[in-house]
């Protein structure tokens, strides 16, 4: 079966409080797809017979503390979903508040491509 990429979108997520590359990759997630509309994949019947998977690819420092289960609940969609995260993005400099869970004045800010690709009909 031949996948083909239907789209790609972009998506940068900050975590100015708290430190977590969790919640700066959710955050990118939710910023590559929340200004997607695409009606006419559904209405259009554009898609129908066809099979639609994901892949996510995330930067942000830290990579190897985040939980892949929590970015996959940004998604809008319950989608077959590759989620690839690895080290990168930024940290960069902001302002420690203890009362908001800084443990310094860090940022980290995470960026995410999703690919969104398509299978129809082919064996």
């Amino acid at each position: 079966m031949a996948w083909h990429k239907l789209f790609i979108e972009m998506g940068m997520g900050v975590d100015q409080h708290g430190q977590n590359p969790t919640r700066a990759c959710q955050k990118a997630v939710k910023d590559a797809v929340h200004r997607v509309c695409m009606p006419s994949l559904v209405e259009g019947g554009l898609l129908s017979g066809c099979k639609v998977k994901l892949t996510v690819d995330l930067a942000v420092p830290g990579a190897g503390t985040v939980d892949i289960s929590q970015v996959r609940e940004a998604l809008p969609l319950s989608m077959d979903a590759d989620i690839v995260v690895q080290e990168g993005g930024l940290k960069a400099k902001g302002v420690a508040m203890e009362e908001l869970g800084d443990k310094s004045d860090d940022m980290f800010i995470a960026v995410a491509a999703i690919t969104v690709w398509v299978s129809c009909g082919e064996e």
